[in-house]
């Protein structure tokens, strides 16, 4: 060692120096990188993708292979600055422990922080550079792989932990949820939407989306025979609740194709008793996604929204949950129509029946919905009685007024947003 030139150290140690930036760097970019998108890549083919998902499934062994390198190779770094300093400062104990200091700070510099920090911003790409060496390298030095993780087995079991036998990288719902708003500009939006709706599914229930009853659109079957067959020549919906004595009474469901088939002299009550489905009936608190997987196992499209009491609180349909997912549809019959009226001092008129979620959704307003589910239950429950029509408030930021009210209800609402 004597008889080696300066110039050879320095370039060995340099040497060292690369060698422990690269360890650094490939521990940091195989743990940053996304395994998803390594994952998809790996199954279209890519193969530094399919070399760095390996390395992936083995991490202990990964993690093995790169600190006995770095070890071995910092180690390296500072015999050779022990031996340079000696070369140039022989028996200068000062000049030794200068040394050792500026090969500590190279360390640091040149092969712990600035490749790291690189490793973690060009993850995927010093992955896919890295994962050919350390591949070999893992064959290499397997022996001393399998010692190390031997000893450190050991290691876990004398203070009785465990391994964690769970797939750490699996996503909740929630997480996947964050994943896709972060995911928005690499998407259509359209698509972008109908996936973060699918989420809230599990969260929305029932009574968010239902027909409240005194909206619904039913056939009394005690009414007059003409009445009944003029209402079904001019409904506008294909299946029609039929009830008995009251309207709270539902007593079955009448899918009006079928009687579309019919001569209008064959249309009557015995007639439609024979022709109505069964009712089925659901408490208002079931969760949209638990609906949705319950129609289809009932192949039914509508269901009747019960209270704890049993007592009839709306209506809902297989389109009220899909709406949810893609949006609305263009099928509404006129009293469900458009609820939203632009004036041209740029407030809104509403109706008072609106649902809070809906107008959220329209108008990206903040209403909160864990309560009362429509705009007239939101500001009754404000002002705990019914408020004259003329009355101004302020709720979740949105200055509202009462434009008319009518049977102990709010009819009509003026919202005045600033940026709808």
């Amino acid at each position: 060692m004597e008889q080696t030139s300066l110039s050879y150290l320095y370039l060995a140690l340099a040497l060292c120096l690369a060698t422990s930036a690269f360890f650094s760097g490939a521990e940091t970019a195989m743990m940053a990188v996304n395994r998803y998108k390594i994952a998809s890549k790996a199954r279209q083919g890519h193969l530094a993708a399919s070399r760095t998902q390996k390395l992936l499934t083995q991490t202990d062994k990964l993690l093995s292979v790169i600190l006995i390198g770095n070890t071995l190779i910092n180690t390296a770094s500072a015999t050779l600055s022990t031996l340079i300093a000696n070369r140039l400062f022989t028996g200068n104990d000062f000049a030794l422990g200068t040394a050792t200091l500026l090969v500590a700070f190279a360390i640091l510099i040149f092969s712990e922080a600035t490749p790291k920090v690189l490793a973690a911003n060009y993850a995927e790409q010093f992955a896919y550079t890295a994962s050919f060496p350390l591949l070999i390298l893992l064959r290499l030095l397997y022996p001393a792989v399998w010692l190390v993780n031997l000893f450190v087995s050991a290691l876990i079991k004398t203070l009785r932990l465990k391994k964690n036998q769970e797939n750490q990288h699996a996503l909740s719902p929630e997480e996947l949820r964050l994943l896709v708003l972060e995911s928005g500009r690499y998407m259509e939006k359209k698509h972008h939407t109908i996936l973060l709706n699918l989420f809230e599914l599990a969260s929305i229930t029932v009574d968010d989306v239902m027909t409240p009853r005194h909206q619904i659109e039913s056939i009394d079957l005690d009414g007059p025979t003409d009445e009944i067959r003029k209402q079904i020549v001019t409904c506008h919906h294909t299946r029609l609740p039929v009830y008995a004595v009251n309207p709270d009474n539902i007593i079955g469901i009448l899918h009006i194709r079928k009687i579309l088939s019919l001569r209008e002299d064959e249309v009557d009550q015995t007639r439609l008793r024979e022709m109505m489905r069964p009712p089925y009936f659901i408490p208002s608190s079931t969760p949209l996604f638990t609906q949705l997987q319950n129609f289809q196992e009932n192949k039914r499209r509508m269901a009747v929204v019960v209270d704890e009491y049993g007592e009839m609180q709306g209506l809902v349909t297989l389109e009220d949950i899909l709406e949810q997912v893609v949006g609305e549809f263009t099928s509404n019959s006129p009293a469900q129509g458009a609820k939203v009226l632009r004036q041209p001092d740029g407030s809104v008129l509403l109706d008072g029946a609106s649902s809070l979620r809906d107008l959220n959704r329209k108008l990206r307003l903040t209403f909160p919905v864990d309560g009362p589910k429509t705009l007239n239950g939101l500001i009754l429950e404000h002002f705990e009685d019914i408020p004259d029509a003329g009355t101004c408030l302020v709720l979740s930021g949105q200055r509202i007024e009462i434009v008319q009210t009518q049977d102990r209800s709010i009819r009509v609402i003026r919202l005045y947003a600033q940026d709808i």
